[in-house]
């Protein structure tokens, strides 16, 4: 107990003006520097509504900051990190549903559940991430048959502007549910979640090459309908993007290939460092990044689910330097408008000579129904992986072919995805998001003094609520 309010206490303190230098954060791309008033790390849902309670200022929520525009900061707020915000609540391997605490990472996850042959059911490529930063972001990952995050979610603890300590669900609190997965902390901070999980099972990596024109009638026939396939994408090659690898992983009796349960902890690959080099230097380069999957796709590995699911971000590294860093964004398509959508695509990456090293075709089921749901029927996403120098000006570009993307999304009935760097106009959300109004009304309703706030909201908040 008197640990408990040692605790506390030293949270608490942090909450009180600062006379020294405010403390500047980043994000992973190291292009969205912001002054906070300071860094707390609660560890406990009641430590977090003590400071939510006590706090005069703005909060802003932080977990793994992989998120690019500003997502978990903004100028004079409180950033409450949630990395110590990580203990397992409850874990029933029989009912397959594990708590856990918002701040630990999908590795923790997998490092608990594995033993007893299960698997996360819905998470990104990589298990960096925290838990509340995928439900704040709504994820989604290459699962055939799923779709975003919110569809593995049966119920979780949320601590509102008040203090005051909410368990949400789509039967309890279901506006709270709905508003504040995919809700980038607006609405609270979710400090426990209860996860469905899926059985463990051995996959076989298996892919086809064809030309981008043959990529829907080939997902549509062989893909969307197979109960076997597990993980599914595909990579379409720079610099002319007419080609497509597609990639799935099926379930298999074949005997393992690949004995490892879990990826190494440490991923980082000097040769996978100078693979990324290689192809973001020049149109030669970019032509490279296929002979190179062609020598490692002749394989055909035979894995567990979850050592598929456990890449780590460092063999993606360094993501950032001084004069130029790496960033995504993402695209939303209902799947019947992938040929009218993808020639635009490629047309406005050519024109503006953006520096891509790959876009993946993702497939995602709809959302269930959360307010700023990027899923609103069945789409297929493209994710779009480049590298921007770090100037102004470049800057500047990047923001108009983004504007372009989104416009030309919005044609097809798509959406973009709100992650990443803040390009898109405020109409250009509005339409994206047609719920938005209704989010933020409720927002108001439960942060009346708009304390959770965060670069995005604050970009595309109304200023009149009705």
């Amino acid at each position: 107990m008197m640990k408990e309010l040692h605790l506390l206490s030293c949270c608490l303190c942090l909450l009180l003006p600062l006379k020294t230098q405010a403390v500047v954060v980043n994000d992973v791309t190291g292009m969205t520097p912001v002054q906070v008033a300071a860094i707390v790390q609660p560890e406990s849902t009641q430590q977090v509504a003590e400071l939510v309670k006590n706090a005069s200022g703005p909060i802003s929520i932080a977990g793994g900051k992989y998120s690019m525009g500003g997502q978990t900061a903004i100028t004079g707020a409180i950033q409450i990190d949630t990395k110590k915000l990580n203990h397992v609540i409850d874990f029933n391997p029989e009912q397959k549903l594990l708590t856990i605490e918002s701040g630990a990472n999908w590795r923790q996850v997998q490092e608990l559940i594995d033993p007893y042959n299960l698997s996360v059911k819905i998470m990104q490529s990589y298990a960096n991430f925290s838990i509340g930063g995928s439900l704040s972001v709504n994820v989604h990952g290459r699962y055939i048959g799923e779709g975003p995050i919110i569809l593995s979610v049966e119920k979780f603890k949320i601590v509102l502007a008040d203090g005051s300590i909410v368990i949400a669900s789509p039967k309890e609190n279901s506006n709270i549910f709905y508003g504040a997965i995919g809700g980038y902390g607006g609405l609270g901070i979710i400090t426990e979640v209860t996860l469905q999980l899926v059985d463990n099972v051995k996959v076989k990596r298996l892919s086809e090459v064809m030309p981008i024109t043959k990529y829907y009638s080939y997902f549509t026939q062989h893909i969307r309908s197979d109960k076997s396939a597990i993980f599914h994408n595909s990579v379409m090659y720079p610099p002319d993007f007419e080609t497509v690898r597609a990639v799935t992983f099926k379930q298999t009796q074949e005997p393992l290939t690949i004995l490892d349960r879990l990826k190494p902890n440490t991923q980082y690959s000097r040769t996978q460092e100078q693979k990324i080099k290689i192809v973001t230097s020049s149109t030669l380069g970019k032509q490279l990044r296929k002979l190179y999957d062609e020598v490692d796709y002749t394989k055909q590995p035979v894995m567990w689910r979850n050592y598929e699911a456990s890449y780590d971000v460092s063999n993606l590294e360094p993501i950032a330097n001084k004069d130029k860093s790496y960033a995504l964004e993402e695209y939303f398509i209902p799947i019947e408008r992938f040929d009218d959508f993808y020639p635009e695509l490629i047309a406005i990456l050519k024109k503006h000579q953006a520096n891509v090293i790959n876009i993946s075709i993702r497939h995602a089921k709809p959302d269930s129904g959360s307010l700023l749901a990027w899923a609103k029927t069945e789409v297929f996403a493209f994710v779009i992986y480049y590298q921007q120098a770090t100037d102004e000006n470049s800057k500047k570009q990047v923001g108009i072919w983004t504007r372009e993307l989104i416009d030309a999304a919005l044609a097809n009935n798509g959406s973009y995805y709100l992650p990443y760097q803040l390009h898109a106009t405020a109409e250009q959300f509005q339409r994206a998001y047609p719920q938005a109004a209704r989010f933020f009304k409720l927002k108001a309703q439960l942060d009346p003094n708009n304390k959770f706030s965060n670069m995005m909201l604050d970009k595309y908040r109304p200023k009149k609520i009705e």
